[in-house]
C-alpha cells in the first residue's frame, strides 16, 4: 500500500521510463517513511481524581498542581510516549506544563491554549493534547534516528541516489515553471510601464515583487520542501503551503523564500475578499475585472439614474452577482437582461471594494492624504495629494484612479441623477477608506478628501 501511495507522486511517463531508477528510490523512501511508523505512540497517564481546576480544553490526563518531581515519578515506570499535563505555580495561569517521556528521559514543555486555534507548544495548533503528543513523538523520533539512517545512505553515495536525483529534477522543473510564470507576468507588466510612468510621473520598478502567503498545512502522502528538496516529516501540519501559488516548504525554509510569489488562479477562492495585488498578479491584469465590468454597466445604463450609488439593490441579487463573479469570473453575465436593476450592480461594486483585505486607500497613505488637504492654498493642496498618492502600490493607484475618473463622470450628470461630488464622496468614503478598529476618526475629513479628488480628477491624476 505504501508503494502505491508513493507511486502517485510521480508522473506516469517517469514511472514507465525510469522504473529501474525508481525502484531503489522507493526502497530509500520506505526506510524513511517506516521511521514514522516506528515512533512511540501517546500513552496518557490518567488522573484518578478529577482536579478541581480542570480547564474545559483538557482531559483526564490533567493532574492539576503537581510538582516537577511528582510528574517525573508518575512517568518513570511508563513506556516511551507516556505523558501528562500539570499546572505550574510559576506560570501564573499563562500556560500549563506537558511532561513527556521519550528516549527513556522525562521532558517538560510549556503548553499554551488559544481559544481560536487550540493547543500548541510552539507554532502548530491542535484540537487535543493527544494529537499534539502524537505529532511531537514522530518529530522527536525522526530527529533522533534520521541522522544515523541518512549517514548510512550517504555512505552508499546517497547524494547520487535516485531519491536525490529525482528531487533535484523536481526542483529544477519547479524553478523553470516559476521563472516562466514570473517572466510572463513581468512582460505584461513592463508592456504598460511607459503608460504607468506617464500616469505616476516616476520610474516604475522593472518587476513586481510579492511575498508568499504561507500557512501551516497538513499534507497527505509524501511531500518535499521545494526549497531544500528534503522530506516533510510528521503526520499533521508537516510544513507550510503558500495560499496564493501553492509552493510547499518546511516551516523554517518558508522564512528564506524571496518575494517571488506568482499567484495561481486555482488557489484563489473567488475574487471577493482577495487582496488586490494577489488578484491582479494571478489574472495578469492591471485592473480588477469586478470593477471594470460593474463600471461598464453603470456607464452604459446608469449615469442618468436618480440616486445612483446612493440607493441599494436587493441583498439577494447582490449576493447572486457576488457568487457569479466568484464562480464565473470575467464571463459572469451582468447585462440588463439578467439584472435590470442597476442598483444591484452598484451594490456589488461597493461590496467588492468594501471587503478588500487592504483598502484601496491604504492605512499607510491615508494619513498623508489627510495632511495634504489641510493646506489653505489649493495648488499646494492638490500637489500634496498627488504626491501622497504616489506612495500607493501600483494596483491600488491604478484602481483608485479608474474609480475616481468614473465618479467624476457620474458627477457630471448631477442635474439629472442628483449625485454630485459631495454626495458620491459621502457614499464612497467608508467603502474606499477603512480605519483600524477602536480608533475614532472624523469621517468628514474622508468625505472632503474624496470630494476634492473627484472635483480635481484631471489635476491630480493626469500629468
Amino acid at each position: 500500500m505504501v508503494v502505491l501511495r508513493i507511486s502517485r507522486i510521480f508522473k506516469p511517463d517517469i514511472m514507465e521510463r525510469d522504473w529501474n531508477l525508481l525502484y531503489p528510490l522507493t526502497t530509500d523512501i520506505l526506510i524513511l517513511y517506516r521511521m514514522q511508523l516506528e515512533a512511540p505512540v501517546p500513552v496518557p497517564i490518567i488522573c484518578d481524581e478529577v482536579p478541581s481546576d480542570l480547564p474545559s480544553y483538557l482531559g483526564r490526563d490533567y493532574h492539576g498542581a503537581i510538582s516537577h518531581v511528582d510528574a517525573s515519578n508518575l512517568l518513570s515506570g511508563q513506556p516511551n510516549g507516556a505523558y501528562l499535563v500539570r499546572s505550574s505555580k510559576s506560570a501564573n495561569g499563562q500556560f500549563h506544563t506537558l511532561s513527556l517521556k521519550f528516549n527513556d528521559k522525562i521532558h517538560h514543555y510549556k503548553l499554551f491554549y488559544d481559544p481560536k486555534s487550540g493547543l500548541y507548544v510552539r507554532e502548530k495548533r491542535y484540537d487535543c493534547v493527544r494529537s499534539l503528543v502524537a505529532d511531537g513523538l514522530v518529530t522527536m523520533y525522526i530527529d533522533l534516528k534520521a541522522p544515523a539512517i541518512l549517514q548510512c545512505l550517504s555512505n552508499a553515495n546517497y547524494q547520487e541516489s535516485p531519491y536525490m536525483t529525482l528531487n533535484k529534477r523536481k526542483l529544477r522543473a519547479l524553478s523553470r515553471e516559476n521563472a516562466k510564470n514570473r517572466n510572463l507576468f513581468n512582460d505584461s507588466y513592463n508592456q504598460n510601464s511607459q503608460l504607468a510612468q506617464q500616469i505616476l510621473g516616476q520610474t516604475v520598478p522593472d518587476k513586481l515583487e510579492k511575498a508568499h502567503s504561507f500557512k501551516l498545512t497538513t499534507f497527505k502522502g509524501l511531500n518535499w520542501c521545494e526549497l531544500c528538496a528534503n522530506f516533510l516529516w510528521g503526520f499533521t501540519l508537516q510544513g507550510k503551503r503558500c495560499e496564493d501559488c501553492g509552493v510547499i516548504a518546511h516551516v523554517k525554509c518558508s522564512e528564506k523564500f524571496a518575494n517571488d510569489c506568482v499567484p495561481d488562479l486555482k488557489y484563489l477562492r473567488g475574487v471577493f475578499g482577495i487582496e488586490l495585488t494577489t488578484l491582479l498578479s494571478a489574472y495578469k491584469a492591471e485592473l480588477p475585472f469586478v470593477v471594470t465590468k460593474c463600471v461598464a454597466e453603470v456607464e452604459a445604463r446608469g449615469l442618468t439614474t436618480e440616486g445612483i450609488y446612493r440607493l441599494s439593490g436587493f441583498a439577494e441579487e447582490i449576493d447572486a452577482i457576488k457568487m457569479a463573479l466568484d464562480k464565473d469570473g470575467e464571463k459572469a453575465d451582468l447585462s440588463v437582461d439578467k439584472y435590470p436593476n442597476i442598483n444591484v450592480i452598484t451594490g456589488a461594486l461597493k461590496l467588492y471594494l468594501r471587503i478588500l483585505p487592504v483598502p484601496l486607500i491604504t492605512f499607510e497613505v491615508h494619513p498623508l492624504l489627510i495632511d495634504a488637504i489641510q493646506h489653505d492654498k489649493k495648488d499646494l493642496q492638490l500637489s500634496s495629494i498627488k504626491h501622497a498618492l504616489l506612495s500607493l502600490p501600483k494596483p491600488h493607484y491604478d484602481t483608485l484612479k479608474f474609480m475616481i475618473e468614473h465618479l467624476y463622470r457620474v458627477a457630471l450628470h448631477a442635474p439629472i441623477n442628483k449625485m454630485n461630488s459631495s454626495n458620491l464622496a459621502t457614499v464612497f468614503a467608508p467603502t474606499l477608506i477603512h480605519h483600524p478598529p477602536n480608533i475614532i476618526w472624523d469621517v468628514r475629513s474622508d468625505i472632503l478628501l474624496l470630494e476634492i479628488m473627484i472635483n480635481n480628477y484631471d489635476k491630480i491624476f493626469m500629468k
